[in-house]
């Protein structure tokens, strides 16, 4: 059905938790501190600091992706010679100079307010498809919309996930099933692989701690698989914590796995996932090379949309995939509705560069039945409220979701709540494996225990559809 905008239900959730910390005395934001940190591939990225009135303190920090989509929203860097150009002094100084005094007295329950404040307002620019965050950066906006949130959580004395359910409107809280990258290609890794994850969702656990012993076991098996058949280079880990070994195409990769499932004794408790990353390795002429690390090359690997389609029949049909995100390039829509069409029904086809958490991409794909499940990635998008706006017109079309990571991550578990509160259903923040990574695992394993008899129910086999939209 169309889409029917949601900013006033998030208006309501907003004066529901605004009422609630008036009767308690509000808090206000007392100060808002940016700075520099590094994150996991030694790039500078924008950590935010809010203090409030009455002494209360939160942190937030803001990840990067490496295959990015074109529509994002402006990640703000700094060019010239320090950090290779990467440096984020300028976004540092928007918030400290501009962002922060502007948020100085206002109440960080009211997050829609402050986000529209510093998107609509503060920054201003604009783009085809919305809030481009040219001006400010979204890595700026989004390190403030963190902490804003965390501190309305606090000022509430709430849980964030539970905090994050209030502001969407959102009926039920949903432990995620854990979407674990265990062997990387693509962009992520130096090996031959043109695609770009290879994954494993443990949806046949009973609960998510369970789901994380599945699949650390996994992991671990994948990793004696390997070594035996490459030798002990071949376990060397790529951005995500996956294994990136030599292998030569991706049947290779996904029978490794499969072997390792078996030899865990989680044979149909534990499915198949792939990002493909298409957009990475397409030619000028609208084809796509499974060979473009290799240049120049022969061109025998060059396939056509068509061939791409075929390609992932085999997946489908040779193993228990349940998940294909960017099976093509942003922009070849016939071919992301022709994958929908086809395979949508037992594979959920996911959109990230092709909708980059975007509400008005993700209007357009609902229109041309382009894909049906989507990638959540707050710094797409850059703040909160557009994020929940996403995910609300995600559920209404009767999508999945899969909340996600970066490449380049820090330590702060912000997604793991973030799964939880919206019941995404879906989580994929990359191997058991590199502290950024289990950070967020971690973070739901202590949500998992915190909410152990309180009826709140582990997505499972229902990932796709977990609770009701909002």
């Amino acid at each position: 059905r169309p889409y029917k905008p949601r900013f006033d239900m998030l208006q309501r959730a907003s004066l529901r938790l605004s009422s609630s910390s008036a009767k308690r005395m509000m808090s206000t934001i007392a100060s808002v501190k940016g700075r520099s940190i590094i994150d996991s591939r030694g790039n500078p990225t924008v950590e935010v600091d809010i203090t409030l009135d009455n002494g209360g303190h939160v942190r937030a920090a803001v990840p990067s992706g490496a295959s990015t989509g074109i529509y994002e929203a402006l990640e703000l860097r700094d060019g010239g010679d320090v950090y290779m150009g990467k440096g984020v002094s300028k976004a540092v100084s928007n918030v400290n100079e501009v962002i922060g005094p502007a948020l100085i007295g206002m109440d960080p329950t009211d997050q829609q307010k402050i986000d529209d404040k510093m998107v609509k307002e503060l920054d201003g620019s604009k783009n085809e498809w919305g809030w481009s965050k040219s001006d400010l950066g979204a890595n700026a906006i989004l390190g403030v919309s963190i902490a804003v949130c965390r501190a309305g959580a606090q000022a509430s004395n709430t849980p964030l996930y539970e905090h994050i359910q209030k502001l969407a409107g959102n009926s039920e809280l949903v432990m995620p099933v854990p979407s674990f990258n265990i062997i990387n290609g693509g962009s992520h890794a130096g090996n031959a692989l043109a695609m770009q994850e290879f994954m494993i969702l443990p949806t046949g656990a009973d609960n998510f701690t369970q789901a994380m012993q599945m699949g650390c076991e996994v992991y671990h098996n994948l990793k004696t698989v390997i070594k035996k058949r490459y030798g002990q280079d071949a376990v060397n880990v790529g951005d995500e914590g996956g294994f990136a070994p030599p292998l030569k195409g991706s049947d290779e990769g996904l029978s490794l796995i499969k072997e390792a499932i078996e030899i865990s004794g989680y044979t149909g408790k534990v499915k198949f996932g792939m990002d493909v990353a298409a957009s990475e390795f397409l030619t000028k002429d609208g084809n796509y090379d499974l060979n473009f690390k290799n240049q120049p090359n022969d061109g025998s690997d060059v396939v056509s949309g068509d061939g791409l389609l075929d390609i992932y029949g085999g997946f489908v049909s040779d193993y228990p995939m349940v998940s294909i995100e960017d099976p093509y390039d942003q922009d070849d829509w016939e071919h992301w509705a022709k994958a929908t069409a086809k395979y949508g029904k037992e594979c959920q086809i996911v959109g990230d560069d092709l909708l980059v958490t975007n509400p008005k991409r993700i209007e357009v794909a609902i229109e041309k039945k382009a894909c049906n499940a989507l990638l959540l990635k707050i710094n797409q998008i850059g703040s909160i409220t557009e994020s929940i706006e996403a995910v609300s017109m995600a559920k209404q079309a009767g999508w999945g979701i899969m909340t996600s990571h970066r490449s380049g991550e820090t330590e702060d578990p912000f997604i793991a709540d973030l799964a939880v509160g919206l019941a995404t259903g879906q989580i994929k923040t990359g191997a058991p494996c590199r502290s950024e990574r289990l950070s967020k695992y971690n973070q739901l394993l202590r949500i998992d225990d915190e909410l152990q008899g309180k009826n709140v129910k582990y997505a499972g086999d229902d990932f796709r559809f977990p609770a009701p939209a909002f």
